[in-house]
């Protein structure tokens, strides 16, 4: 600390408290994700008393750190500049520097930028601590209704319909509880898609503004949901919760049945792929069907 640099601090609650400096280190903070009151006691003395803060949006951070009173420097780490800046940060933390980095809202690297800083910092031998708190990832799941006992999360979904209806496919039949944010401007597209990719029937929940004044969860069906998004504009940010597909009742018969006609045309190893994805079975279980057919044969 120099002469004439004041001490690092923050408010709370109209309260100046003193904030201590971090030792060296990248310090990934998670902030609010609507509500500037949840952030943790121990995320503000991060912010406060690192010697940088790397931002998303540094106007945008702006209101949460002038609103605690923390006075450190800001830089803008994005999409957009976030190779090119690596370097320089490496080369303060390998000085001793602490640097914290946020994103606009929650948990950063969650469809935020950070990722190659954070991996770049862990191979260069300097350490990176994380400073939990808000998502909107685990908040949604917390209310959502949904099991959360296994969940995949696939962050935003292409743009462009045919590239989004291919992604949705690779995840239809999957167990789990299935969690995407999305943008207002294509959440009733996405809604109408996934209907038509999982089944329309399948249960579901759309979370918005969570954590602000007008918070809400929407529950149902996608067909349901995609009918009641379609009717009019969405505010804010929406996370998709979709439950996992159930368990499919198989048939021995049925499945022994296309694996003798896929063995006429394809080789052991492609007709047991094929029947396995299929019918959702395990690929030893076929395997060995394979072998009992053709150990049959004349």
């Amino acid at each position: 600390m120099t002469e004439g640099t004041p001490e690092p601090s923050y408010h709370v609650a109209g309260q100046k408290l003193a904030a201590t400096r971090p030792q060296q280190g990248l310090y990934v903070v998670a902030t609010p994700i609507g509500n500037l009151a949840d952030i943790t006691i121990r995320a503000l003395g991060v912010l406060a008393g690192a010697d940088l803060v790397l931002c998303e949006d540094t106007r945008h951070s702006a209101t949460l750190l002038d609103h605690y009173g923390i006075r450190t420097p800001r830089r803008a780490l994005h999409e957009h500049n976030e190779h090119a800046r690596i370097g320089e940060v490496i080369d303060r933390l390998g000085q001793g520097a602490a640097i914290a980095l946020i994103s606009d809202a929650g948990t950063p690297l969650l469809s935020d930028p950070g990722f190659p800083l954070v991996r770049a910092v862990r191979e260069a031998g300097l350490p990176v601590f994380a400073v939990p708190g808000a998502s909107a990832l685990l908040s949604a799941l917390s209310v959502a209704g949904l099991p959360t006992d296994a969940f995949g999360f696939f962050g935003f979904l292409p743009a462009r319909q045919a590239a989004r209806r291919k992604a949705l496919a690779q995840e239809a039949e999957r167990r789990d509880t299935l969690v995407y944010y999305e943008s207002p401007r294509r959440l009733a597209e996405t809604l109408a898609d996934m209907a038509e990719s999982f089944g329309a029937d399948r249960e579901a929940a759309v979370a918005l503004e969570l954590t602000k004044r007008f918070e809400r969860v929407e529950r149902g069906t996608l067909a349901d949901l995609a009918a009641r998004f379609a009717e009019g504009e969405t505010r804010g940010e929406a996370v998709v919760l979709v439950a996992g597909a159930p368990e499919r009742v198989v048939a021995e018969a049925d499945w022994q049945e296309a694996l003798a006609e896929a063995l006429e045309a394809q080789s052991v190893r492609d007709a047991v792929d094929a029947v396995a994805a299929r019918f959702g079975l395990k690929r030893k279980e076929v395997y060995d069907a394979a072998l009992a057919l053709r150990e049959q044969k004349p």
